[in-house]
């Protein structure tokens, strides 16, 4: 059966200018864009997170963003429906969908249309392994569950103990549940091409920005609305070290160095993802990518095939 409704994915590390990108060709292209980013899913969290403005947010109609509280859990199945849902709905209107993120599992959650399975949450397992160290937690997985170890963000003990609650409610491995299907949209995958160097002189810049816009302030009224920095929403990037700043472990300098240092690393994980993808296309600015998606659209339904992984 040929695939005939197109779907846009614009995809790159973190700060690398994919907001901008999205924006500028979503509105070119009669388009709607579906946000793909772990973090901009959770409210009361902009600053720290990039999410758009709402100015940009009315140049162009955004969707999934600010869908849960940061004390709310939310899997891969759940935004894999939710996204699959909308696409569809922007379909029906005429319009381009655009999926934009860095989340590289929820980009492939979609894009190869896994079969996730219905596995029931466990909330005491869940806090068993939370009070576990991060070593404890990939070295159970290395254990349990070898191939997702080497793909997993060792990193995101969140997604660590998703990993083993899978495995250990299931009996089975998280690597063999996740089965991809029949694509279902012809997909253009592009990457936002920038060099190691610009995109650390970028990811600074843009943390010295973040406080200058109030992302302590941010971090302070998350602090007083009750939220433990221990949640999995705050106990991530940026959000982890300004919270000690809050507290007053540390101060507003060292907290700003270790989250660029982290962030760093995390788009470093990030481009390790992605390069496993052979069906993204780099591209260097945003005329090649208007290009790129011209000859995409004029190929019509047969002139464009997803390999499965």
């Amino acid at each position: 059966m040929t695939i005939e409704k197109p779907l846009i994915v614009i995809l790159g590390p973190t700060a690398s200018g994919k907001t901008s990108w999205a924006i500028h060709l979503a509105k070119k292209f009669n388009g709607e864009i579906i946000s793909a980013d772990s973090r901009t899913i959770y409210e009361k969290m902009d600053i720290g997170t990039a999410k758009p403005s709402k100015k940009e947010q009315q140049v162009v109609p955004h969707y999934l963003l600010d869908i849960i509280k940061p004390d709310q859990e939310f899997s891969v199945a759940d935004f894999q429906k939710l996204a699959q849902k909308t696409i569809n709905q922007i379909h029906k209107k005429g319009k381009l969908p655009f999926m934009v993120g860095g989340t590289g599992l929820y980009i492939d959650a979609v894009c190869y249309n896994f079969k996730l399975p219905p596995i029931s949450l466990d909330s005491k397992l869940r806090l068993k392994l939370a009070k576990k160290s991060l070593a404890a937690l990939q070295k159970l997985l290395k254990i349990k569950d070898p191939d997702t170890f080497g793909k997993i963000d060792l990193k995101n003990k969140r997604r660590l103990i998703r990993a083993l609650e899978v495995c250990i409610t299931s009996g089975k491995k998280f690597s063999k549940l996740k089965t991809a299907d029949k694509p279902c949209y012809r997909i253009l995958k592009i990457g936002v091409k920038v060099s190691r160097e610009k995109l650390y002189e970028k990811i600074n810049q843009r943390l010295d920005e973040m406080v200058k816009k109030g992302l302590v302030e941010e971090v302070q009224k998350l602090y007083k609305a009750g939220y433990d920095f221990n949640l999995p929403a705050i106990s991530g990037l940026v959000y982890r070290e300004i919270g000690e700043y809050v507290r007053r472990n540390i101060s507003l300098e060292e907290a700003l160095q270790t989250a660029k240092t982290r962030t760093r690393n995390f788009a470093r994980r990030q481009m390790t993802w992605f390069r496993r993808d052979k069906n993204i296309i780099w591209i260097e600015n945003v005329q090649n990518a208007e290009i790129a998606i011209n000859k995409f659209l004029k190929r019509g339904a047969g002139g464009a095939t997803i390999v499965q992984n």
